[in-house]
């Protein structure tokens, strides 16, 4: 078995090995993967993280031993927690913006280790907050299909990466995240840091976001933004009707 490592601020995780191909994902720095398949240009992996398909270019990674790897699932790195952090690559003498969510493998003092490069941290990585204040933090950041960053994001990525800066580990995408949590009777019961999830006119489930409390909630959905919340879904003040009709409620808190 091969390991990578993204040693990239963010990389597109694509569903086939085309440049135009759609992105499904984004792998964002330090974070981890198995690689399955060479190509020409692209290596197909799955993510350590939440278990996700997908290519990405040859590249936009560093290769990782196994111990190194086995190491860093034992003992999990610390996270960046603001939008931005500041990287100094020392071998090059460059910077690497890091979006929120970001792994400091290896962090010694504020040093980290990606492959076989050094990365000096600059500033502050900022620390774990309440799970309001951290979705609140993405608010307006665009609605990206596939993204998991404040420049770009999509529902699932969106809760993924809030809950993950809150210690609280989820898979990809809404159906999957859907499976998991305990089911809470109904919106009345809702609190805060519960997951609202939202189904199309088939049932399949294709939105999810946070519930702030049982009238308002969070959610990437062209931006991300504050919504009320009722029995029947979202309802939207900009568009003046409801765009999302609520499936169920989870609670992983």
């Amino acid at each position: 078995m091969e390991y990578g490592i993204c040693n990239l601020a963010v990389i597109p995780l694509r569903a086939l090995p085309d440049d135009r191909s759609e992105q499904v994902s984004q792998v964002l720095f330090g974070e981890t993967f198995e690689i399955k398949e060479w190509a020409e240009r692209w290596v197909k992996i799955v993510t350590t993280t939440d278990n996700y398909t997908g290519w990405i270019g040859r590249l936009q990674f560093a290769m990782l031993g196994h111990i190194a790897y086995k190491t860093q699932q034992s003992n999990p790195p610390v996270l960046t927690y603001r939008p931005v952090t500041q990287a100094w690559k020392i071998i090059d003498n460059s910077v690497i913006y890091l979006p929120a969510g970001s792994s400091l493998a290896g962090l010694k003092g504020t040093t980290c280790k990606i492959g076989n490069d050094k990365f000096e941290i600059i500033g502050e990585i900022g620390e774990k907050e309440d799970i309001a204040t951290t979705a609140k933090s993405f608010l307006n950041a665009p609605y990206l299909w596939g993204g998991r960053t404040h420049f770009g994001i999509d529902c699932s990525g969106f809760t993924q990466v809030v809950f993950a800066l809150n210690k609280i580990k989820l898979r990809r995408d809404a159906s999957q995240q859907a499976e998991e949590g305990k089911e809470v009777a109904n919106l009345q019961a809702g609190r805060l840091g519960d997951l609202a999830f939202f189904n199309n006119a088939e049932g399949r489930i294709t939105h999810v976001g946070i519930l702030l409390n049982n009238e308002y909630i969070i959610h990437a959905s062209g931006k991300v933004k504050i919504d009320l919340i009722d029995n029947d879904g979202i309802y939207s003040a900009e568009l003046k009707r409801h765009t999302h009709k609520l499936h169920s409620i989870r609670r992983f808190m």
